[in-house]
């Protein structure tokens, strides 16, 4: 018996065209897959942060309960109900939490930019002295002479390989000056992240 359904069934083919526009299943997939990326980056966040990322309560408080656990099993359930949580988000939501942490990339960018600058003003100060006649008249509310001793200190720990105290003196010295050019807190200091020369 021939297949009713085969050949001319009095419809047209682009009736159906409509179920086909919404995504595919890997489409879907890659869809959660950055949700769940996105939760994971608000988990590895300081709290603060994650504190003042606008979003629904319900989302931020599985991340923020993420954060404290320590158990390895417990902490892999609970990222993946965060990544269930995030999959509630609107388009804007989703939109508006990823341009804070895009954001946050670009501040800490300009911080470690800022942070090199600062690094390489130093070892220049330990150089060449002109360096040291440069930020004076930049500067000069600062100790001349305390300066001189920590860049004289500098020198001599790193010919002797001691540990770096007078380098890191003159880092923060420097550190200072950038924040009262910039005008108070740097955002590094603010979020709770600290460079290795604040040890």
């Amino acid at each position: 018996m021939p297949n009713p359904n085969r050949g001319a069934c009095g419809f047209q083919s682009s009736e159906f065209e409509q179920e086909y526009e919404r995504p595919s299943k890997s489409e879907l997939k890659r869809q959660m897959n950055e949700l769940q990326k996105l939760g994971e980056e608000l988990v590895n966040e300081a709290r603060d942060r994650v504190k003042r990322v606008p979003m629904p309560e319900d989302v931020r408080d599985a991340i923020l309960e993420c954060q404290l656990i320590k158990d390895h099993e417990g902490r892999r359930r609970q990222m993946q109900y965060v990544g269930k949580k995030m999959r509630t988000l609107d388009e804007e939501e989703v939109a508006a939490i990823q341009r804070t942490i895009d954001s946050w990339k670009g501040l800490s960018k300009a911080d470690t930019a800022a942070m090199h600058a600062m690094e390489r003003r130093r070892d220049k100060l330990l150089t060449d002295d002109k360096a040291l006649t440069v930020l004076l008249q930049e500067n000069p509310e600062l100790d001349v002479q305390h300066i001189r001793t920590l860049i004289r200190n500098a020198r001599k720990e790193q010919a002797e390989n001691k540990p770096p105290k007078a380098y890191r003196e003159i880092f923060q010295i420097l550190k200072q000056i950038a924040k009262k050019q910039t005008g108070g807190k740097d955002d590094a200091e603010e979020d709770g992240v600290e460079s290795d020369e604040d040890e």
